[in-house]
């Protein structure tokens, strides 16, 4: 009887121990629309778009775009082209762009705020450890999400990332990004703009300014724009006419003034989180200034890409996206 007793004990522990096993191995549950809200902890809306299909051994990732005052379209196509098959990736709009909270107090907008809506996003879909994968101005918020929560985040990968501190960036960047463009081309993207952050104009007039305004804006982002600016799958002119609006006129100025005379490089030092960089080496941001993000932290590494720019996943995608998905497939 004894026998039996024990027997049943060990087949219910063992049972326990399967159960718990399956637990940790089961995907992630998202979801069944691909795109929605995240409702915030101030009552903020933040629309997201997911990419990809839960399934065993297969990964989360979230995907953080630039600007800032842009949108998840900045990003989705590329991204969700090469990352679907392979990973999970959840987008969303930050707020004060695309079709999330365009707030009248522009408080609500500051950098804190930012990395709080991250994490709540993170928490809404009930995400562990995550990477995160950004690209351009979206790395300082990754990183100073990182800072904050450290434990939450398994690795990170920016793409034409701004550098770790402010010092003179913006006078290198804007005297390598005037270099490119011609008078002629300066006065079109700055009607194109107006066009756009007109709101006397119909929607449809706005976003063919906005669309004017890229088709130019882009080239000098780009090392060989004739070949490459076909290449782009994201659009960037594609969300709510009224985030783009907002975004332009106050998002990007008020957002990227909140991080104030950043310098996250002594924090850095203590993230004990891999980092992959990669960046172009024609961009109009200094590569001296990107490599410090990789002398700043522990376990970061810079892939320099040739005949590249500033989106280097869709100029050099037969170089990138295999680095990448080596990276985000190591232990």
């Amino acid at each position: 009887m004894k026998a039996r007793v024990g027997g049943v004990e060990e087949q219910m522990r063992a049972l326990i121990r399967l159960a718990f096993i399956s637990a940790c191995l089961a995907p992630v549950s998202l979801p069944a629309q691909r795109d929605g809200y995240v409702t915030t902890s101030d009552s903020a809306r933040l629309y997201y778009k997911i990419a990809g299909n839960p399934g065993r051994g297969i990964d989360t990732v979230i995907a953080i775009h630039g600007g800032p005052g842009l949108d998840l379209e900045s990003i989705y196509g590329d991204f969700a082209a090469m990352l679907g098959g392979k990973h999970v990736v959840i987008f969303y709009d930050q707020r004060g762009g695309g079709k999330s909270e365009l707030p009248a107090d522009t408080t609500r907008l500051f950098a804190s705020r930012q990395i709080q809506d991250l994490d709540e996003v993170r928490r809404h879909f009930k995400l562990d450890r995550v990477t995160l994968l950004a690209h351009s101005y979206g790395p300082l918020l990754a990183a100073s999400y990182a800072l904050a929560h450290p434990s939450n985040v398994k690795s990170m990968v920016f793409f034409g990332p701004v550098p770790p501190r402010r010092g003179d960036f913006w006078t290198r960047f804007g005297t390598n990004f005037s270099a490119r463009v011609t008078a002629e081309q300066r006065a079109a993207m700055t009607a194109a703009s107006r066009r756009q952050n007109d709101d006397k104009l119909s929607d449809d007039e706005s976003r063919q300014g906005c669309r004017d305004n890229w088709n130019v804006a882009l080239r000098p982002r780009l090392a060989e724009p004739d070949r490459t600016l076909p290449l782009l799958k994201s659009d960037l002119c594609a969300t709510a006419v009224a985030g783009m609006r907002y975004g332009a006129r106050f998002g990007n100025r008020v957002i990227m003034n909140s991080y104030g005379d950043w310098d996250l490089r002594a924090r850095l030092e203590t993230l004990e989180v891999p980092l992959l960089v990669v960046h172009g080496e024609q961009e109009t941001i200094p590569m001296d200034l990107i490599e410090e993000w990789v002398t700043s932290m522990p376990h970061a590494r810079l892939m320099k890409v040739p005949r590249a720019a500033h989106f280097t996943y869709a100029e050099r995608p037969e170089l990138v996206w295999p680095a990448v998905e080596t990276f985000l497939n190591s232990p």
